[in-house]
């Protein structure tokens, strides 16, 4: 199997992640197979594409003949077992051990024992979700940025198990998709996490201590660290959920109190304040996703 010979890939997972990857994956001509845990979240995950298409169309940097043509190689599937003439599959379900566990099994039994199984968790190791398959070298991370359209950079994990083969197919296929690669060893957080993670868990630590407000935090880091946006904003953005998430593994995989989840980040995910996807986290969100005020009066400047 080469990347360039590649037709058709399942994407599992129609959430934000895994509606970009479809789409950047139908924009390099592969046929997608985009599966949730129904045919409706699948729908409304294509709809959001052909939205963002319409954008792209309107500001004249996609012909109308090419959106309809990435739209028309992404097919929303009714059920798992739709996804078995897929080469490969790409998981992107929700940062949970046990749920991208049961998919690997369930893909394991219903794609072709030469099919790839990769998965675009951020920190899970994927050395045990090998393990759970009868295919162990035949399973990597492939970890994309969000939003993946718009981010460059595609992380590969290697799993002890993982066949130089199976890297030298996942690399062909993450540059085939436009993307810059960098290789990273299955470790807890891998390399961009490890080091992105502690960043916005102490900018956690900063408010939650008064050290500053959100936005000076947030234009602290814009202006001083030259970053493209600040680490709590970043983390609106990602989802507080997800960062809580990562920051435990972080934890529990290197025993270390360094890397403990501040309790105001805690405390968020508890609310429900998960950012931009639900409304509120560090700041307010409008219905488009547009950033308003901090959401706390304490954690504006004064």
């Amino acid at each position: 199997m080469d990347a360039a010979n590649l037709t058709t890939i399942a994407v599992i997972g129609a959430g934000q992640m895994g509606a970009g990857i479809a789409q950047v994956a139908a924009g390099a001509g592969l046929a997608v197979l985009l599966g949730d845990t129904d045919i409706e979240r699948a729908r409304a995950a294509r709809d959001g594409i052909a939205k963002r298409l319409a954008k792209l169309v309107d500001k004249g940097k996609l012909g109308s003949g090419e959106r309809d043509a990435v739209l028309g190689r992404i097919t929303p599937l009714s059920s798992l077992t739709e996804c078995k003439t897929a080469e490969l599959a790409i998981e992107a379900a929700s940062e949970k051990l046990e749920l991208k566990t049961e998919l690997f099994r369930e893909l394991d039994v219903l794609l072709a024992p030469s099919a790839l199984l990769l998965s675009n968790t951020s920190s899970i190791s994927i050395t045990f979700l090998a393990a759970r398959t009868s295919r162990p070298e035949r399973v990597a991370g492939m970890h994309f940025m969000n939003p993946v359209p718009v981010m460059k950079l595609c992380e590969l994990v290697r799993g002890e198990q993982t066949s130089q083969e199976t890297m030298d197919l996942v690399a062909g296929l993450a540059k085939r998709l436009g993307k810059t690669i960098v290789h990273s060893r299955d470790r807890p957080g891998f390399l961009v996490n490890r080091i992105l993670i502690p960043l916005l868990n102490e900018a956690c630590f900063a408010l939650e201590e008064g050290v500053g407000s959100a936005t000076d935090i947030d234009t602290g880091a814009r202006l001083g660290l030259s970053h493209p946006m600040g680490p709590l904003e970043l983390a609106d953005l990602i989802g507080l959920d997800t960062v809580l998430a990562i920051a435990e593994v972080l934890q529990q995989g290197f025993g270390d109190d360094k890397y403990r989840p501040a309790p105001l980040l805690r405390n968020m995910v508890a609310a429900g304040w998960l950012g931009r996807k639900s409304g509120r986290g560090f700041y307010v969100y409008d219905a488009q996703g547009v950033r308003g005020e901090p959401a706390r009066p304490e954690w504006r400047n004064p």
